[in-house]
């Protein structure tokens, strides 16, 4: 069965970092391109960042741009989004997903898998 689980998130003061890991199990990592998205309370679930499947092409949306990056290891099946300069309307929950497809992609419609997400909280 194909799970994606998302751990490193948490409570942090603005301009702190964190750093978010997403393991995969159950599928062939190596084909999937893979996505972190995220949701704050009352707003629609947005991309954040993509990677494809060897790690070579990255992509972002403009508000992270410069201050995230997102890496993936296929040997222990896992991605991750570093997340530094961190403000308070980077507040949300942060999920990873996954694309059967070599190519990144931004469209949130058109990942198979997610996981359950993990909460990212920026104080002032």
């Amino acid at each position: 069965q194909e799970q994606l689980v998302e751990s490193g998130g948490g409570l942090v003061q603005a301009g702190g970092s964190l750093r978010l890991s997403c393991a995969a199990s159950g599928l062939t990592f190596s084909l999937y391109a893979m996505g972190w998205f995220r949701q704050a309370p009352g707003k629609e679930r947005e991309f954040v960042a993509t990677i494809d499947w060897s790690g070579a092409f990255t992509d972002y949306a403009n508000s992270v741009k410069g201050r995230f990056t997102i890496s993936r290891d296929n040997a222990k099946n896992t991605v991750y989004l570093q997340m530094n300069s961190l403000k308070p309307e980077d507040t949300a929950v942060y999920s990873c997903a996954a694309v059967k497809r070599f190519q990144n992609s931004k469209n949130v419609q058109g990942y198979d898998y997610w996981g359950q997400g993990t909460q990212v909280t920026v104080s002032s």
